[in-house]
């Protein structure tokens, strides 16, 4: 819904400049009416969320209609894939995500499978991409990162961030990596709290900076920072509103002890509650911009008139109040507008059809099948009993993205029993009566158990172990970070929870000519 507030003329360089640096996000599956105005006025990006894609020929008449107000318009997609997918949220990705691709540990495929995503992207008009991370999950309790991680080791991230970079920016869409300067070592989300990293600064370089250092150096086209605070760079401001973060380490020269990176710099979601809690959006898109942030990501949550133009009015504000200087403000939009042009110029380039098989076969190799010794496991042949063990995903991975084996199963043998639990229904009070319940729907059938980090819910651990000791030959399928001991009679890390994950998992438990183990 517009407000009564006015678009100022597109003259006014200081309004169009403001406008400029905004990524926000709107809701619907077709242009509204106000970001057409503000298109119009300067507006230089947009982000895209599941909510405003149906289909590939929807979202390719919606990029076509934002462009109409702006040729050189950055697409921005939050586009991980693997287990953050907005493409694909309704059906699950096609793509296995990075902790996949660091499990197989082939650069080469890697980069095949980035640049499929990036071919699929740019043939629906999208030109950036919030992706890849770069983040070394160092912390395998880590509540936000996990397998959006291409892993643990800072060298197998580095190389596989400049592979999926390389990919994803020869199909012609713009590469973010993110988060800088690394979101690995957290025990809070920032979507909620401000995390704080307690770390010396020789740890930060030999861990967390690697995999940025390979971005850079790979040409990625932009990077995002984090909501996170490290005292040993900066002790008052998060990472985002850091000029010793931001200007004095990510930009300055390698000679003066930086990373030397010249590209776009976008913060995070600048709603999140690490920001907006803590500073308040405004003050904190000012300070972001300050610091030498170059944009400024909103609307994942927020997704109005309202909030563009209160964004847009903090920083014309900061702007007249000095605490903003003009000239920077007029060199983020630049930078903005640089990439727009950019993007613009790499669409125009023919590119075949994106390969949607490599992702199967990537997600093949990314398997990990454990047999207990001396147990026969017969395939799944008939109507299993699908027991499916997850908490609450975080906000970036969404709850609208259908995940596991239970459906593919269902599909595949009518008369499929499948359950769903939830923390609540695994309460110490309600174990036994679930694992009886577990127990008496499975019967003689197959049973297969699904769990997603099993290793960081106590209650989930309590349940697997209560029903692989009442059935051993029991199957487990771990999809997310496999950090437990293998269980079960056969155990199936797919590392991540994609649909070709879960696919290649099914070829497994089904024993289907050519699944691996």
């Amino acid at each position: 819904m517009s407000i009564l507030i006015p678009t100022l003329p597109a003259s006014d360089q200081l309004h169009r400049d403001a406008l400029t640096v905004l990524q926000p996000g709107f809701v619907g599956t077709e242009p509204p009416e106000w970001v057409r105005r503000h298109l119009a006025a300067g507006l230089g990006s947009v982000a895209l969320f599941d909510r405003n894609v149906t289909d590939l020929e929807q979202l390719s008449a919606l990029t076509r209609a934002l462009r109409e107000e702006n040729p050189d318009l950055l697409i921005a997609i939050d586009e991980e894939s693997g287990d953050v997918t907005r493409l694909e949220a309704g059906s699950g990705s096609s793509w296995p995500g990075n902790f996949a691709l660091g499990a197989i540990d082939d650069p080469a495929l890697t980069r095949d499978v980035a640049r499929e995503l990036g071919r699929a992207l740019a043939a629906a008009g999208v030109n950036y991409n919030w992706a890849p991370t770069a983040d070394v999950n160092s912390n395998p309790r880590n509540p936000v990162i996990g397998v959006r991680s291409f892993g643990a080791d800072p060298e197998l991230c580095a190389r596989h961030t400049a592979a999926w970079v390389e990919g994803l920016q020869s199909a012609g869409v713009a590469a973010c990596s993110k988060h800088f300067p690394g979101h690995g070592d957290t025990a809070v989300d920032s979507h909620h709290g401000l995390p704080v990293i307690d770390v010396d600064l020789d740890v930060l370089r030999a861990r967390d900076l690697i995999p940025f250092q390979a971005a850079i150096a790979a040409g990625t086209k932009a990077v995002m920072t984090a909501h996170i605070m490290i005292p040993a760079l900066d002790p008052k401001l998060p990472a985002t509103l850091s000029p010793l973060v931001l200007r004095d380490l990510l930009r300055a020269a390698p000679a003066d002890g930086g990373l030397g990176y010249q590209g776009l710099i976008v913060s995070d979601a600048i709603e999140m509650g690490a920001i907006a809690d803590t500073f308040g959006m405004g003050e904190g898109t000012v300070l972001a911009l300050a610091a030498g942030a170059d944009a400024i990501c909103v609307g994942g949550g927020l997704a109005d008139e309202e909030t563009v133009l209160m964004l847009r009015d903090a920083i014309v504000a900061g702007v007249q109040s000095g605490r903003l200087p003009e000239e920077r403000l007029a060199d983020a939009a630049a930078r903005v507008r640089a990439l727009g042009s950019w993007g613009r110029i790499a669409a125009q380039a023919e590119r075949p059809e994106p390969d949607l098989a490599v992702g199967l076969r990537a997600a093949r190799r990314a398997l990990r099948v454990v047999r207990a010794p001396g147990r026969v496991v017969r395939p799944v042949t008939e109507r299993p009993y699908v027991a499916s063990f997850a908490d609450e995903p975080n906000i970036a991975v969404g709850d609208v993205t259908p995940w596991g084996v239970a459906d593919m199963l269902a599909d595949r043998f009518p008369g499929t029993r499948t359950r769903a639990v939830r923390p609540q229904d695994a309460a110490p009070e309600q174990l036994d009566a679930l694992v009886a319940e577990v127990l008496a729907g499975a019967e003689d059938r197959s049973l297969v158990l699904v769990v997603r980090d099993a290793h960081r819910h106590e209650w989930m651990a309590a349940a697997l172990a209560r029903l692989v000791a009442a059935r051993p030959d029991a199957a487990v399928v771990e999809m997310g970070l496999p950090q437990s001991e293998p269980v079960g009679a056969l155990h199936v890390a797919t590392h991540g929870a994609a649909r070709v994950c879960g696919l290649a998992a099914v070829e497994v438990l089904t024993g289907q000519p050519g699944a691996i183990g």
